[in-house]
């Protein structure tokens, strides 16, 4: 009897320990992962409608950015911007695609004073952001992200 208590003490004993080695080792294996994702990049780039998702990631990207810029290009075009001055030179605008596929713009950059030059000129940009069609939102790992773009617009007085 003596014995079957000892065996049955060091069993549970070593089962424990066992069970810390495999949560330590567990923990060891997902932190080693995260560490080695690149956060910096995505999997698979939002796409619009007329995009194909199957395409290299490279192809994916041009053909983002240049659907996003045909369809901001095309609303900026409609709009007639009124100068408040001579303007001749790029802003840069930053916007953040949400998971769900939302875009929100997040900055204008651009010259100090770029706001009494085109006092519109927020506007418009949110105007063509709204008006975008449907995105499916950025990739990592499978699971949809958060991305955020910066994009030129070159402004003349053309």
């Amino acid at each position: 009897m003596r014995y079957l208590i000892t065996l049955l003490l060091l069993c549970f004993l070593t089962g424990c320990n066992w069970t810390a080695s495999r949560e330590k080792k567990t923990r060891e294996l997902v932190n080693e992962e995260i560490l080695s994702i690149n956060w910096e990049d995505v999997d698979k780039y939002p796409l619009f409608e007329a995009c194909d998702e199957t395409v290299a990631k490279t192809e994916q990207r041009a053909c983002f950015t240049e659907t996003f810029l045909d369809y901001l290009s095309n609303t900026l075009q409609e709009t007639e911007l009124v100068l408040e001055g001579e303007v001749n030179d790029t802003v840069y605008v930053d916007f953040l695609m949400e998971a769900s596929g939302s875009v929100s713009l997040v900055a204008v950059h651009g010259p100090d004073n770029i706001n009494e030059l085109i006092p519109e000129f927020k506007g418009h940009i949110q105007q063509g952001l709204d008006s975008l069609p449907s995105i499916k939102p950025a990739l990592k790992r499978g699971i949809p992200v958060k991305a955020k773009f910066r994009i030129p617009i070159v402004l003349s007085p053309q």
